[in-house]
């Protein structure tokens, strides 16, 4: 995990205004959120909610838009978008939804700033893993800057049920009830994370309030290389994170490691409180060499695809 605090001075800005849009969407009537959900990406562009699968159960605690900050229709062949769906398909914006008409404005606005600290820290990975890098097709800086697979995801947690006060739990048992997010590797080459925002909206009709952390151990958890203890990872607010995926550890034959990861979401609040995020998956093309095997990432995603999302993907898009 790395921090970034040398940001733009706008990074902020646009950090609170896409949360505050993103919980206004995720609030939207399911029908108006349905229609830009794009099953036969696997849910890989725009809304998805509850088609996930983490660790062997349906994930319905949080909501995502998916989207390419970078390239709304990467220019390719038929036979490419066809094949990799989940990356070239192109991009679903909410058009014509009052309150949210700077939704794709600020989203794409957000990603270019962490792209670019992206290549700035992928090129300074390349002096301690440049003679085991099993690619064929560049480095790690340019898989990233030439790919039209990038691909980032506004997260929106719901509030959950508060927690039963006469329920005694020790902090370890509270703090691995990964409900919001199972533990998990990121499948991208980096991830750039933004610091999550809280919000509070006691009713429909009253605007949502930053408020705190609910608890302790709500948030982000990694697992360290080598250790069986998570510990809380708390970005600043003004600054962004790096992790590590397994593309790259693949390419980097594990100098690199992955990070496993979950989102704590034990609350003691009495109040219904969200958590907004944004990821940024940087990663190569699909016909990139990641394995020593020779196995692409386009190869590597159907695997992983094939691990997180449930059947009824695939049956919901033949419909």
């Amino acid at each position: 995990m790395m921090l970034d605090v040398d940001l733009p001075t706008e990074f902020t800005q646009l950090r609170e205004k896409l949360f505050r849009l993103s919980h206004r969407f995720a609030n939207l009537p399911d029908t108006v959120k349905e229609d830009l959900a794009r099953p036969e990406t696997s849910y890989c562009f725009g809304w998805s909610h509850g088609k996930e699968i983490m660790n062997g159960r349906p994930d319905t605690q949080k909501g995502s838009y998916y989207a390419n900050p970078l390239i709304d229709h990467p220019d390719l062949s038929d036979d490419l978008r066809r094949d990799h769906p989940e990356y070239y398909a192109g991009n679903v914006w909410p058009k014509g939804i009052e309150g949210l008409e700077e939704f794709e404005e600020t989203f794409k606005a957000l990603g270019k700033i962490i792209f670019e600290v992206g290549i700035a820290l992928a090129t300074a990975c390349e002096t301690f893993v440049s003679p085991a890098l099993s690619s064929r097709s560049g480095s790690i800086a340019s898989l990233i800057s030439r790919s039209k697979c990038n691909k980032a995801r506004l997260l929106h947690y719901y509030p959950e049920p508060a927690s039963n006060p006469n329920q005694s739990k020790t902090f370890v048992e509270t703090v691995r009830n990964d409900a919001l997010c199972g533990t998990h590797l990121d499948h991208s080459l980096l991830t750039g994370l933004c610091s999550a925002m809280y919000l509070s909206q006691p009713s429909p009709e009253s605007q949502p309030q930053i408020v705190s952390s609910p608890s302790d151990s709500t948030g982000l958890w990694i697992y360290p290389r080598n250790s069986k203890d998570p510990v809380k990872v708390s970005i600043p607010e003004n600054c962004l994170a790096f992790q590590t995926g397994e593309a790259l550890s693949l390419l980097t034959s594990n100098k690199l490691a992955a990070t496993p990861h979950f989102v704590s979401g034990s609350t003691q609040s009495k109040e219904p409180i969200s958590r907004e995020t944004f990821a940024f998956f940087l990663q190569p093309d699909v016909d990139d060499i990641i394995g020593p095997d020779g196995e692409t990432f386009g190869q590597f995603t159907k695997r992983v695809l094939g691990r997180h999302y449930a059947e009824r993907a695939i049956l919901e898009a033949e419909d």
